[in-house]
């Protein structure tokens, strides 16, 4: 009995000593992301929460920014096998919000204190440059202390300047995995990590505040997976790092796939703040579809930034990425107030603001 409690004693001692590092170093090994995923020591989970809540609050207080999400279209020319939208899905209900549409959402947003709209949508042929390019323009006309936030996949390196040119600022394009053989998995062979690499540094390049990120316990994930995308996160220096639970869409390959857990994404997000602590961190709609108070968690885990849905609500279930997703039927101003309570229960506030990068 000594000898276990003598072990358990270093074990601990271990885990204090990789914390520690990361929270003054921002740094961390393959060895030791292995063990803070894994320990089942509530002592050493609570302190990576306490450093990244630590962390974040130095740099952004107890503010939360809020981002409007308007998902404008849910048709895709991809076939993720992850993904709900993929174009192979013949049971997702497709539609396309017009401009009009677009620019109502905004309207409402901005009623309600929101300084960042984020256009999210499928790779749709539909909406080509020319047409991405003016609706921009016209939410920037129409509210020029507002960011722009694209979230439209993989386009060519002339097509990210148009967007930005016309007036967008930030670009969200999640990567899923730095790991070649995983990404293999998770997307058809006419997809390629090189290529979505190439798309997140051009858009640096370019000068957009640039979102990267991945889904957690997606399949065939690893704790080495895990290791490659904390690597490519540090090497690209993003200013936004979006990361949520893998939720099966039953009309996908992935239907019958377990969900990623609650437990491992709030690690995650906590290791993500201290690995990059000016990072503006999503907690995600997904981490609130798979626990009720999952935004909550993810906020006291270091993340600082919610994004609710402004897209009209006659469309948001057909936006179905993944399975169960919160708040379909909810008003804009039911969301926003929701959140509102939501946040101030845990001593945090949203503020109305473009909530822009502190680094």
């Amino acid at each position: 009995m000594r000898g276990q409690t003598e072990e358990t004693g270093r074990y601990m001692e271990r885990e204090s000593e990789i914390t520690e590092r990361l929270y003054e170093d921002h740094q961390i090994s393959l060895d030791g992301l292995r063990t803070l995923l894994t320990t089942d020591h509530q002592e050493c989970i609570d302190r990576l929460f306490a450093y990244a809540q630590k962390t974040a609050q130095s740099i952004y207080g107890n503010r939360v920014y809020i981002r409007g999400l308007i998902e404008f279209t849910n048709y895709c020319k991809n076939n993720c096998y992850y993904c709900g939208i993929r174009c192979e899905n013949k049971h997702a209900e497709r539609y396309r919000l017009t401009e009009e549409e677009i620019l109502s959402c905004c309207e409402t947003g901005y009623g309600l204190g929101f300084r960042t709209f984020v256009l999210q949508g499928g790779e749709d042929a539909c909406f080509t440059d020319e047409r991405i390019c003016a609706l921009v323009s016209a939410i920037r006309t129409r509210y020029p202390d507002c960011a722009i936030t694209l979230s439209i996949g993989e386009k060519s390196k002339e097509s990210y300047q148009a967007y930005f040119d016309a007036g967008a600022d930030r670009y969200l394009l999640r990567h899923e995995t730095a790991d070649e053989t995983h990404y293999r998995t998770l997307h058809p062979p006419e997809l390629s990590l090189a290529n979505r690499k190439r798309c997140l540094y051009d858009l640096k390049e370019i000068g957009y505040q640039t979102g990267c990120g991945f889904m957690v316990g997606s399949p065939h994930q690893t704790v080495e997976t895990l290791y490659e995308d904390l690597t490519l996160i540090g090497e690209l220096c993003p200013q936004m790092v979006g990361i949520g639970p893998f939720i099966p869409q039953k009309d996908t390959p992935f239907g019958r796939m377990p969900a990623g857990t609650l437990d491992q994404t709030l690690r995650l997000l906590a290791i993500i703040r201290l690995l990059h602590p000016p990072v503006l961190l999503p907690a995600t709609t997904a981490l609130g579809t798979i626990h009720p108070k999952g935004r909550e968690k993810g906020i006291l885990a270091g993340a600082n930034v919610v994004m609710p849905n402004l897209s009209p609500v006659n469309v948001r279930k057909k936006y179905a990425l993944y399975d169960n997703k919160i708040c379909t039927g909810d008003e804009a101003a039911e969301c926003r107030a929701c959140l509102n309570r939501r946040m101030e229960d845990i001593g945090y506030r949203i503020v109305t603001d473009r909530g822009d990068y502190a680094g």
